[in-house]
């Protein structure tokens, strides 16, 4: 059984062709694509792992079946850490990533005997929202964000709670005397990872004097879901709501939600296409498929990342920028190819 987050408007109809089987096989089979088409290419392949990158795997996977129509591809989203949680123990072919593989994964891994290739898709970042009736906040830098969701918040349920401790590690405050009420992606999540590494939650944490073995955390007594349209359902529920989502799912609820800039140090930047390319919005991240070193062995799995890594799926304009995310720069892509070419040669 296939799993997939919902998703709205265009997106959807891309997401719901993920699992495409053929229940009758044509007799020419592949197909004669310009990539990843292969005269009577069959099997299966499975996928999970990042609900960010679930929809970049999906997409590729409908476009590839077009030529491969007896290639039977499963894609599910239930976080990264699940997903390395399976590729560890040999039960799917491909983890989808939005942060790298951390230590503990490695050696579980390496503990088991699976080898994996990392490739680097897409570029992505995590955006910060509230309400759009919050006209009170604007842009949050890394201490505002410590203060309102980093491990030391627990208990802080309003905005203005947040101030002092705001002003002790470096953030601005002046927060609206009002509910805050935070829904945001949980533990599970390669979002939770890269939100705290990206906003530099441990560091802080760690020169607060918390625990080095409880820094790296977010506060406990938030909603957590794994379901980014529950947390922009969230948003649009209250006027002093808190939370963050990748930026393609930010951007597909559009006036919904309202973006908050984030000041790294150099000054308030907003998510954009451009400021995530570019690297200058504070919380950019990369996007990353994980192949087992076992599965690319089969002729379907090798087929279906080389598709992957074509320029209709990844480069501009192609089906990467087609469902809201960003294309790696050129230099990058062809890394990623070079790294895979070396590794399935």
């Amino acid at each position: 059984m296939v799993k997939h987050r919902r998703l709205g408007g265009a997106l959807v109809a891309l997401l719901a062709l993920t699992l495409v089987s053929a229940a009758c096989g044509s007799d020419d089979g592949g197909g004669s694509g310009d990539a990843g088409g292969t005269d009577a290419l069959s099997g299966s392949i499975t996928i999970s792992g990042s609900s960010t990158v679930e929809p970049i795997s999906s997409v590729v996977a409908e476009e590839f079946n077009a030529d491969n129509p007896d290639v039977q591809i499963s894609v599910d989203g239930p976080g990264t850490g699940d997903g390395f949680e399976l590729l560890c123990k040999g039960e799917i072919d491909i983890a989808d990533a939005s942060r790298p593989i951390e230590d503990e994964e490695a050696k579980a891994c390496q503990k088991a005997g699976v080898e994996y290739t990392e490739l680097e898709v897409g570029l992505d970042g995590v955006t910060v929202m509230t309400n759009p009736e919050n006209a009170d906040v604007t842009c949050l830098n890394f201490g505002d964000l410590y203060a309102l969701f980093g491990p030391e918040s627990d208990g802080i349920d309003t905005w203005n709670g947040a101030d002092s401790l705001a002003q002790q590690v470096g953030g601005t405050g002046g927060f609206p005397d009002a509910p805050l009420e935070i829904t945001a992606p949980g533990e599970e999540s390669g979002t939770y990872d890269a939100f705290i590494d990206l906003a530099g939650i441990e560091d802080t944490a760690i020169a607060q004097g918390v625990p080095e073995d409880e820094a790296a955390a977010l506060r406990s007594d938030y909603q957590p879901s794994p379901n980014d349209n529950v947390i922009i359902t969230a948003m649009e529920g209250s006027p002093s709501s808190l939370g963050f989502v990748g930026f393609a799912f930010a951007e597909q609820a559009g006036d919904q939600i309202k973006e908050i800039q984030v000041d790294g140090g150099d000054g308030c930047v907003g998510p954009s296409a451009d400021t995530i390319s570019d690297g200058s919005y504070p919380l950019s991240r990369s996007l990353y498929i994980y192949v087992s070193n076992e599965a690319m062995a089969r002729p379907e799995v090798k087929a279906y990342v080389d598709f992957y890594l074509t320029d209709d799926s990844l480069a501009t304009d192609g089906l990467l920028e087609q469902v809201g995310y960003i294309a790696l720069p050129a230099d990058r892509i062809e890394a990623t190819r070079s790294a895979w070419e070396s590794a399935s040669a």
